[in-house]
């Protein structure tokens, strides 16, 4: 820890820690990672060459340009739930005003009734009964006070609108704006469901990370059984505002939301202005079909890259060690110290020469293996 060292010593331990991680961490495992990735994407690539055909067989498709307009498609689809229209926001907010004050409206009939019936006849002017007064002559005093706010609002939205006669709940504008509301919670109950199952994934994955204290298990495991009341709880106020859409959106069960995996997953949940549940790549199998064409394709892009990147490795592994030991021997009579430093380098990188050889030559020996581990 550094915590307690001074400015110098903060410094030179910081630039200590990168130095060993560079030449035992990152050099050491250099070869490795590029044959992992490389047995990875052949590993790819061999999956989706068998699984692919038969996915685009059953889904009737025989152009594979078409998954380019598809992710397009869905693109654009995405990109439109990102905001909403200015218009439609002022008008679900009149909806909601209007809806605000038709029960102020409410709660002031009931107090002037109340009012209306306190005369001097059915009053005796005690003490209980001036306070029962008072109490009432407040409540719709409180009442006029609310009634007029949200008529005042109301008429504020109406001059932004352009609403010459203000909106009723047989009038057609009423029904499509109360369906955008009912969206919005629909939404925003979304939002909220897939935040907590984010969450949830999340956890899980650092449960099962490498390094992960007991202690700090335990504490995730409980956190998760909090959490997982908690997705109940999302999940019962989606799934009443699913049943509030006309028409009525497919409820979700407890099973469905924890197998949720991906983003992706929860976007194609939405559904703003247009019905997407019939487009082809809205549906699990044509979900499946994208995903394998595409990291096919991707790959296929990688395997490329690595035999670049492979063929770089053997040529620093050939090139280097020659050019260290030469400049080691010009040095050996100019500046002995200097010498000695490169030595110290040259030997620590030929540490690791024998690890990297030994993988450069398996990653040739892979089944679909394209470059080549001779230098140049």
């Amino acid at each position: 820890s550094v915590q307690y060292a001074s400015v110098f010593h903060q410094h030179q331990a910081i630039a200590h820690y990168f130095e060993h991680n560079d030449d035992y961490e990152i050099y050491a495992n250099l070869s490795t990672f590029l044959y992992n990735n490389y047995k990875q994407a052949l590993h790819i690539i061999s999956d989706g060459t068998n699984s692919l055909p038969k996915l685009m067989h059953e889904l009737g498709l025989k152009d594979k340009s078409v998954f380019d307009t598809w992710l397009a498609e869905e693109r654009a689809y995405l990109t439109s739930l990102s905001h909403e229209l200015n218009h439609e926001t002022i008008q679900m907010e009149y909806w909601q005003k209007l809806l605000n004050l038709s029960g102020s409206k409410k709660d002031l009939d009931a107090a002037t009734a109340a009012w209306t019936v306190t005369t001097p006849s059915t009053v005796e002017f005690g003490p209980r009964d001036i306070a029962s007064t008072n109490r009432i002559e407040t409540t719709r005093r409180h009442a006029m006070e609310n009634y007029e706010k949200d008529l005042k609002a109301v008429q504020e939205l109406e001059t932004k609108l352009g609403v010459t006669r203000r909106w009723e709940q047989e009038d057609q504008e009423w029904k499509d704006v109360g369906h955008l509301v009912a969206n919005r919670k629909f939404q925003r109950a979304l939002d909220h469901l897939e935040g907590l199952v984010v969450a949830r994934i999340f956890e899980l994955s650092k449960m099962n990370q490498a390094g992960t204290g007991y202690k700090l298990r335990k504490h995730i495991g409980k956190a998760l059984q909090v959490r997982s009341a908690a997705i109940r709880t999302a999940l019962d106020r989606y799934n009443t505002a699913a049943r509030a859409l006309r028409p009525p959106r497919a409820s979700l069960s407890w099973e469905e939301v924890v197998e949720y995996a991906f983003l992706s997953d929860f976007d194609l949940l939405r559904d703003a202005r247009q019905d997407i549940s019939q487009r082809p790549w809205a549906t699990p199998t044509g979900r499946l079909t994208m995903d394998t064409y595409f990291k096919t394709r991707r790959a296929r892009e990688e395997i490329q890259h690595l035999d670049i990147k492979i063929r770089r490795l053997a040529t620093y592994l050939h090139d280097e060690s020659r050019y260290l030991t030469e400049c080691e021997k010009q040095l050996q009579t100019l500046h002995p110290g200097l010498a000695h430093q490169v030595s110290l380098h040259r030997k620590i990188c030929a540490r690791f020469a024998g690890h990297h050889y030994q993988c450069l030559h398996d990653i040739s020996m892979l089944e679909g293996f394209t470059g080549s581990i001779t230098p140049g």
